[in-house]
């Protein structure tokens, strides 16, 4: 061979064995350096390093309760993985022990305990697989996640209930279509955003439940010959009881997958709020005044005070997205056991994790320190014609079909487009009762008390069906919310 064509395949001859590979005869991953970088997950998995080491203790005493290891083999462990984890958690990033050529958090920390303590750090690997290894520290990253999030959506709530007790009676419009729907309050629709936040928090917490199963001690593939007691370490640590299948504990990633779910439709929320409130506070709608230290200016146009942070909370959905989408196509056509395509669940989790922290953090700032702007709002409250659905359940009291009275109601809002009236309330009372002959109504469904069911003022505080956007519904559930928080 050239030596030309030896420096492209990047040999390395002098490269020592990783530990796994002697079966290789020498000849492995290690002797070529591309070799080295692309089978490597240390990059992205360190932050797993608490995890290994608290599942490694949970193996260890498993060991020498079944007598595998003894006790004092026992106490060398324990000794020497408390001591790793001090020092990475003082040096981070920095910590001597990880070596590129290890591949792993998993193999870094085991390395690094076999030089504290010898032997008794070669013992711990014994009934384990890296396999194994790596799908419990994944479940138990993922439940340090969950409780991670609950603060954060803790903070979005309170700052939602904080806005509403400010706001939270001003009347507005709603909207379906992008078109003007019926009027509410404002805490009615901060009250519709938190069930929406409410029922992404609680999804964490189904998705738990269902993957809280420990998969230490399903080995490689097939278990293990030894005497090994799942149930030991199913007990001390908080996953859930041992797999039923070897083969699934260490081939799954439902667990990875389900998080993600969870992290993509918390990102859609958070998506979907962010554009309400673009819309809103543009100089069009103009509802919603957000703090200057949430906008930016242009480069160009001195006046622009651009919702930039609420733009990037909705575009980083669409990485969320991706995230998901990338780690169900990995999974797709993997057959059952261990493949290494599962190495890569852990880039997309991680970033997506990250990304939706990020965004709730910022989407808590941006709620606790915006104002709606109720004279604004009021100076057009009543185009629209936001009470026509009111008048019309208004007929139905006066024993009119609800049907017959959508009509009468339509032909109404027509006539004032017509006359150029942009309020139902403006046109002239013989105008009603012509309308209402018209469609073989008696006159008399008129009454003088008509007046109290139009005007957006007056229906939002007509509403009275549990969950309404009115007076009442606000009322009750920011009473319940707050309630809650201070549980």
């Amino acid at each position: 061979m050239s030596k030309t064509s030896s420096k492209s395949s990047g040999s390395s001859p002098k490269a020592t064995p990783k530990p796994w590979e002697h079966a290789q005869g020498g000849v492995g991953s290690a002797s070529d350096e591309l070799a080295v970088r692309f089978v490597e997950s240390l990059s992205y998995d360190r932050r797993l390093s608490k995890h290994d080491i608290a599942g490694s203790v949970a193996h260890a005493r498993m060991l020498a309760k079944v007598g595998l290891i003894s006790k004092d083999e026992l106490g060398q462990i324990e000794k020497g993985l408390g001591a790793i984890r001090a020092e990475i958690e003082r040096d981070g990033d920095a910590w001597a022990g990880w070596k590129l050529e290890l591949e792993d958090v998993h193999m870094c920390i085991e390395a690094a305990l076999i030089e504290k303590v010898g032997d008794a750090g070669r013992k711990l690997h014994t009934g384990r697989s890296r396999n194994d290894q790596v799908a419990l520290d994944l479940k138990l990253w993922v439940h340090e996640a969950i409780g991670n999030l609950g603060p954060m959506f803790g903070k979005l709530f309170g700052a939602f209930v904080e806005l509403a007790g400010r706001d939270g009676e001003i009347v507005m419009p709603s909207y379906t279509h992008l078109q003007r729907a019926q009027p509410i309050v404002v805490g009615g629709e901060l009250i519709a955003w938190l069930e929406a936040f409410d029922r992404a928090w609680r999804r964490f917490g189904a998705l738990w439940e269902v993957n809280k199963e420990n998969p230490l001690g399903g080995g490689a593939a097939a278990g293990s010959g030894l005497p090994l007691d799942r149930g030991v370490t199913a007990e001390s640590l908080p996953v859930g009881p041992p797999t039923g299948s070897s083969l699934d504990a260490t081939a799954s990633r439902d667990a990875a997958l389900d998080m993600l779910y969870g992290l993509a439709m918390t990102a859609m929320t958070l998506s979907r709020w962010a554009e309400q409130w673009i819309l809103y506070a543009s100089w069009e709608f103009g509802f919603i005044k957000l703090d200057g230290r949430y906008t930016t200016g242009s480069s160009m146009m001195p006046q622009k005070q651009n919702p930039d942070m609420l733009e990037l909370i909705r575009g980083r959905c669409g990485n969320v997205y991706g995230n998901l989408v990338a780690l169900l196509t990995i999974c797709k056509g993997l057959p059952i056991g261990y493949n290494r395509d599962l190495q890569e669940d852990k880039r997309q989790l991680f970033a997506a994790y990250d990304l939706v922290m990020d965004c709730l953090d910022m989407a808590g700032r941006i709620v606790a320190t915006a104002k709606f702007q109720g004279e604004r709002i009021a100076h057009g409250l009543e185009r629209g014609f936001l009470d026509a659905t009111s008048l019309a359940e208004y007929l139905v009291t006066r024993g009119v079909p609800f049907r017959t009275a959508h009509q009468v109601v339509g032909s109404l809002v027509h006539e004032c487009q017509t006359r150029g009236v942009e309020s139902l309330a403006k046109l002239p009372p013989e105008v009603f009762t012509t309308t209402c002959k018209a469609k073989g109504l008696d006159a008399k469904v008129i009454g003088p008390d008509m007046a109290q069911w139009l005007g957006a003022e007056q229906v939002v505080r007509r509403y009275q069906t549990l969950g309404n956007a009115g007076v009442e519904g606000y009322r009750r559930e920011i009473k319940r919310w707050r309630e809650r928080l201070a549980r």
